[in-house]
């Protein structure tokens, strides 16, 4: 039986590399402000698609800056996206797209993270894992402006959403999600478990359905950055039920 495993960064081997990133997508989705169905206002994280190019829509300057919007220009957006985007996606409010750019300095390491949900590799890194025949690695590069010479080059792996939490993990008296604009209140549980029903097949590494800020790979992931003796990524294996 495949075991899976929750990815988060490994501070102790990251802190070891002195470097940092200040980086963004090109595009975004806006927040939605006062939801008709729930009145939440929010957006969400864990939803990138650095391969989707939105550079041949008239209204792409609709895309460019952060913000909220009414329920409607919020879906009217949305659905301009919906052709460019993987087909069945969820596509929330503050949803990114397009190439990560922005400014880097120094040793960023084989693995680098910005917050505790989007992951970048380094050429050398990617091309490692891809000579063990992982699955799961669509992308783009990352537009980074170093200051040194021969700067790396980052990909950031195209994560779609698929499998979910069994839901022995969440509380039972959990508010389902509202039905115009998905939101749930709703925190990840201290101890995930997987629901085995759910799992995709034929792929290495993706982000969980319900919790997209999650990354999950399969052991065969984990033994490929392991024999590669890449550093930056912690493996916590996940029960499954």
């Amino acid at each position: 039986m495949t075991r899976y495993y929750w990815l988060v960064e490994d501070k102790a081997a990251t802190a070891r590399h002195a470097g940092d990133i200040n980086a963004a997508h090109r595009w975004k989705l806006p927040g939605l402000a006062s939801c008709p169905g729930c009145g939440a206002t929010w957006a969400g994280a864990g939803h990138y698609y650095p391969a989707v190019d939105l550079s041949a829509l008239p209204e792409q300057a609709s895309f460019l800056k952060a913000r909220p919007e009414p329920f409607s220009e919020y879906a009217r957006l949305r659905e301009l996206v919906r052709p460019l985007a993987p087909p069945h996606v969820p596509l929330p409010p503050g949803t990114r797209f397009g190439p990560l750019e922005g400014t880097a300095r120094g040793d960023l390491g084989p693995f680098t993270w910005i917050g505790n949900a989007l992951l970048l590799m380094r050429q050398d890194a990617l091309e490692q894992l891809q000579m063990k025949d992982v699955y799961g690695f669509i992308g783009g590069w990352a537009s980074l402006r170093f200051r040194q010479k021969s700067p790396p080059a980052y990909f950031e792996p195209q994560l779609q959403p698929h499998g979910r939490l069994h839901p022995d993990c969440l509380p039972r008296d959990a508010t389902p999600p509202c039905g115009t604009c998905g939101w749930v209140d709703l925190s990840r549980p201290e101890e995930p478990v997987l629901d085995a029903t759910a799992i995709p097949p034929n792929l290495d590494i993706f982000r969980l359905g319900n919790f997209a800020t999650m990354i999950v790979s399969t052991e065969r992931f984990m033994n490929a950055v392991l024999q590669s003796k890449l550093k930056g990524i912690r493996f916590l294996e996940l029960a499954m039920r």
